[in-house]
C-alpha cells in the first residue's frame, strides 16, 4: 500500500497560482502512475491530470497553459501546478496512485489515495 500526502492548498484569488505537492511513500515511485481529482461541495469526484511514463495527460475540461503535472522521482513526490485560478477552481484537490503503466482516468484504476488538500479561490 503506498501512503500519499498532499500540500499547498489554500486560499487565493482569482487570477492568483498554487502548487499542490504529493508525497508518497512508494519505494519504487518510478513505475507509478499519479493522477489528480478533484471534487467540488456537491458535485462528483472529477479527473484533472495524470502523468505515467507515456507523459502528461490533461482532461479535456482543462487546458495546459493553467494546469501542468509533473514529478520529481528522487522526492518521490507529484506536482500539480495551477495559475490563473478561478472560483470553480474551489474544491478538494486528492492525488492517486495507479500500479498501472498507462492507467486512464478512470477511478477504479487509481487503487491508492490521498485525504487531499483543499483550495478555495476567491472572486
Amino acid at each position: 500500500q503506498v501512503q500519499l500526502t498532499e500540500s499547498g492548498g489554500g486560499l487565493v484569488q482569482a487570477g492568483g497560482s498554487l502548487r499542490l505537492s504529493c508525497t508518497t511513500s512508494a519505494r519504487n515511485f518510478s513505475s507509478l502512475s499519479l493522477g489528480w481529482f478533484r471534487q467540488a461541495p456537491g458535485k462528483e469526484r472529477e479527473f484533472v491530470a495524470r502523468i505515467s511514463k507515456l507523459g502528461m495527460t490533461l482532461s479535456k475540461d482543462f487546458t495546459i497553459d493553467r494546469f501542468t503535472i509533473s514529478r520529481d522521482n528522487a522526492k518521490s513526490t507529484v506536482f500539480l501546478q495551477m495559475t490563473r485560478l478561478k472560483p470553480e477552481d474551489t474544491a478538494l484537490y486528492v492525488c492517486a496512485s495507479s500500479s498501472l503503466a498507462f492507467p486512464t482516468n478512470s477511478q477504479s484504476q487509481y487503487t491508492d489515495w490521498g485525504h487531499g488538500t483543499q483550495v478555495t479561490v476567491s472572486s
